[in-house]
């Protein structure tokens, strides 16, 4: 919590003395109130004086009014402190996370990084409200009061002596229990926000696979179990209130009685014993709210803790220092590759086994880039190290000849335009969407990009065009509509390299092979015009997609299993072989061969022999058993 004030408090300095110091001086007029209804007692209302009663009155009148406004004032300042702060560490917070690198991402997880940038400010600001107001008035009043009591009779704060340690005891003996229960209730939230999230965004799902009751069931056992944590600290904490009043009740009982005899024999006066008792009653009441404000301030506590741990979180991919790249220039591009590859292994932990293992590859500027193997085998992983998502763990990753590490991100990824392989968009318009990339791209360049992708023709159908609304996630599209906007959105600002991650999976294979005749005009039309053609790398489970690829990568668990054209690869690499087989028709397995004659139905791939494929080129298939 300390760290947070250090770190963002700093411009509401001002604001957290100005707070405190209003409501010091509405904690000295509540210090004074007893005194002078002590005298009210004993001067007006003793001597049956109605003037000193109404004098005495409306110094208390005037008492609460000033008191009131220091409290405004004090309030405006808390507010103003707080709210600031929030708004600030959450700035902070979206900003820093956005820096992370998508291993930072992938540890934490969104749920938690929601639950912290929501629940866990907002328990942070409550305390720094709380802080600005009551951190000065409770502390000073029970002080206060417990002078002004012993100073009006040492007797009597014998009581005080005794009633004060007893409540402190009890307020100890709760907390310390109470304590580890809130660090959990965080943790438990987060929880709760892992399955709202996973059972709201997949309720399409859910619902196909009558998985309703499932889900209602997961979502009450987590928020039972948030609930039986806030149950055992509600259980605790509600010994505090009935202990303290019973304490505070006894001790009030002491003071009227020994107070009367005192009174009786002349010590003390009525109005001494009343002020007496109203010192005691503020100096317990007053234990009770510290005690209150233990509680906020430690849940603060843990929350802060939380918020630090993502600021704290230094990001693994940074481009501090790093100078812009020239692109080559057009007449250069022969010896310049696009991309380039050597000996790239990249895991997601210390001792995790790689994802991508060893791949050394080249591409020239141009051409195409076909990767294909099958699930889990790091297709993504591999595309993700071009523009820097994720940074290699061993070997090098170059774009134009340049170590991906060396580049400023956003130039890199304004070279580099990616299309995931989940289709994501964003609440506002189709033109809203579209121009991330370039936010100057005029409607002409729109309609190129939706063109080339295949969109063009859903768009102009819309009453209002690349105005039309967009639902958060696209969810008033298809599939396939999402996916032909999202290449679209990658086709604005003219990149020079295209990477399409499996972005083409809901398309037919008509419109697909439309795609990739426009993509390869595009770049035909670029190095046409004197300009960078374009460069296109292409992730796919499909065989039609990639057949054409210049170049196409066989990935088998990470590692490159065939490295080739569509006809080395099938002649080659016997991974290939069997997707090919498990994929084309029987005209186009003919064809593949080079015979008329009818081709045999296709082995299962467990009764494939290596000894029926011709031997392999070294340079071509990778790894054994090609």
């Amino acid at each position: 919590m300390i760290e947070l004030l250090r770190r963002f408090g700093g411009k509401f300095r001002r604001y957290m003395v100005i707070g405190p110091a209003c409501k010091l001086i509405e904690v000295i007029f509540d210090l004074l109130t007893p005194l002078v209804i002590a005298q009210m007692i004993d001067k007006g209302i003793g001597a049956h004086d109605v003037n000193a009663v109404i004098h005495y009155g409306m110094v208390l009148g005037a008492m609460a009014v000033i008191g009131i406004l220091f409290t405004l004032v004090c309030q405006k300042m808390a507010a103003l402190t707080s709210q600031g702060m929030g708004t600030d560490i959450r700035g902070a917070l979206y900003k820093h996370i956005n820096k992370l690198s998508y291993a930072e991402l992938d540890r934490f997880g969104t749920p938690s990084l929601i639950t912290r940038i929501t629940n866990d400010v907002n328990q942070v600001q409550l305390a720094v409200a709380l802080g600005v107001r009551m951190l000065i008035r409770w502390p000073f009043l029970a002080v206060g009061s417990m002078c002004a009591a012993l100073a009006i009779d040492l007797k009597l704060g014998i009581i005080f002596l005794i009633c004060t340690p007893a409540i402190g005891l009890v307020f100890w003996v709760v907390m310390a229990r109470c304590i580890p229960y809130y660090k959990q209730l965080q943790a438990k939230l987060d929880r709760i926000a892992l399955i709202c999230r996973e059972g709201l965004s997949g309720a399409r799902v859910v619902r196909a696979f009558v998985r309703e009751d499932h889900e209602r069931e997961r979502f009450a056992q987590a928020a039972d179990d948030q609930a039986n944590t806030a149950i055992a600290v509600g259980k605790l904490s509600s010994i505090l209130n009935p202990v303290t009043f019973l304490v505070m009740n006894l001790g009030v009982c002491a003071i009227l009685w020994v107070g009367g005899i005192q009174v009786s024999v002349g010590e003390l006066t009525q109005g001494q014993v009343m002020a007496f008792v109203n010192y005691m009653t503020q100096t317990l009441t007053s234990i009770v709210y510290v005690a209150n404000l233990v509680v906020v301030f430690t849940k603060a506590s843990a929350s802060a803790s939380r918020i630090n741990e993502v600021l704290n979180c230094v990001p693994g991919i940074a481009d501090e220092g790093n100078q812009p790249v020239a692109l080559p220039k057009p007449g250069n591009v022969a010896s310049v590759p696009a991309l380039s590859l050597s000996h790239a292994s990249f895991s997601f932990g210390a001792g995790a086994a790689n994802a991508v293992n060893d791949v050394t590859l080249e591409l020239p500027l141009g051409k195409t880039l076909g990767i294909i193997g099958g699930t889990g085998s790091g297709k993504s992983t591999l595309v993700s190290l071009i523009p820097r998502l994720y940074d290699a763990s061993t070997g090098s990753v170059s774009v134009m000849g340049v170590d991906v590490r060396t580049w400023p991100l956003d130039q890199l990824r304004r070279v580099v335009a990616t299309v995931p392989q989940r289709a994501s968009l964003v609440s506002g318009s189709i033109r809203s969407n579209l121009t991330w990339r370039d936010e100057a791209a005029t409607d002409e360049e729109l309609w190129v990009a939706l063109d080339m992708a295949q969109a063009s023709e859903f768009v102009r159908n819309k009453p209002q065009g690349l105005d039309a609304p967009v639902e958060a996630g696209g969810k008033n599209f298809s599939g396939g509509q999402r996916q032909r906007l999202t290449i679209a959105r990658a086709l604005v600002g003219s990149p020079q390299i295209l990477i399409m991650d499996d972005s083409a999976s809901a398309l037919d294979f008509k419109t697909d092979a439309a795609l990739r005749h426009a993509i390869r005009e595009r770049s035909m039309r670029g190095a046409a015009k004197g300009g960078l053609p374009l460069t296109t790398v292409i992730v796919s489970q499909r065989v039609s997609t990639v057949r054409d690829a210049d170049v196409i990568c066989v990935l088998d668990h990470g590692s490159v299993a065939g490295l080739g054209t569509h006809d080395e690869l099938y002649a080659t690499c016997r991974l290939y072989r069997e997707i090919c087989q498990s994929q084309l028709r029987r005209e186009e397995l003919e064809g593949q061969r080079g015979s008329t004659a009818p081709a045999p139905t296709p082995a299962p791939a467990s009764t494939l022999s290596p000894a029926s494929a011709p031997t392999a080129p070294a340079s071509i298939c990778a790894k054994e058993g090609c």
